[in-house]
């Protein structure tokens, strides 16, 4: 049987400790203003085991991106492989924003780092939009083969304007949170607004105006016509 990469690696938990504290700091902060001795300091560890394991401030950057991407992967492989029946159902995450509800706890670093990255402009942030534009349209696409989508003059829009909504929640749940008086990302928060937001979807949130009707026009003698 083959050994677990702890057993084989004694630095695994030191290095992990540091990632995940250099996460933390880097969602907090932004990366060009932390440095190592802040991560360092923070992690209860040396500079130089920091750059030991990484290199250098940019190697440890990198290696936080991709524990970061791997754990967004890992969600949308969730959400991508997901039977539609069991989603139509309520037994899957059905978006984005469900899915980040059911994978990471309000306040997790991932989900702040993701928010540091979105509203950067980190070509890392817009790989992350591009790819999950694909996965909504793929989802808008099989709901509409299914009968439950209503069919779309541009899917490409729908997708962006449906993934939109799903990123407002992960980007704005502090304040959200502050205004509803739960955090969306919660599970209690995320049943309340995806109650809302499926009633909106389904049935809409406007009436249609009633139609105009023109004023009676006045005749030779004054008297309406």
């Amino acid at each position: 049987m083959r050994s677990a990469p702890e057993a084989r690696d004694p630095d695994r938990t030191a290095r992990a400790t540091i990632r995940d504290t250099a996460l933390a700091l880097f969602a907090d902060k932004g990366p060009d203003a932390v440095t190592v001795r802040e991560i360092a300091a923070a992690a209860g560890v040396s500079p130089a085991l920091v750059l030991h394991h990484f290199g250098s401030k940019d190697g440890l950057r990198a290696v936080v991106d991709d524990h970061a991407a791997g754990a967004f992967d890992a969600m949308l492989a969730r959400l991508e492989g997901g039977d539609l029946a069991e989603v139509l159902g309520g037994g899957e995450p059905a978006s984005l924003a469900e899915a980040f509800a059911a994978e990471f706890r309000a306040g997790s670093p991932l989900v702040l780092y993701l928010r540091r990255l979105l509203l950067s402009g980190d070509p890392a942030g817009t790989a992350l939009v591009r790819r999950w534009h694909t996965l909504t349209l793929g989802l808008v696409e099989r709901l509409e083969e299914a009968g439950v989508g209503r069919p779309s003059r541009d899917r490409e829009a729908r997708a962006a304007l449906l993934l939109a909504g799903d990123l407002a929640v992960v980007l704005l749940a502090p304040h959200l949170g502050a205004v509803l008086g739960e955090n969306p990302l919660t599970p209690a928060g995320m049943a309340r607004w995806t109650a809302e937001a499926t009633d909106v979807y389904l049935h809409g949130a406007f009436l249609a105006p009633p139609e105009a009707t023109d004023p009676p026009t006045a005749g030779p003698g004054g008297d309406p016509t």
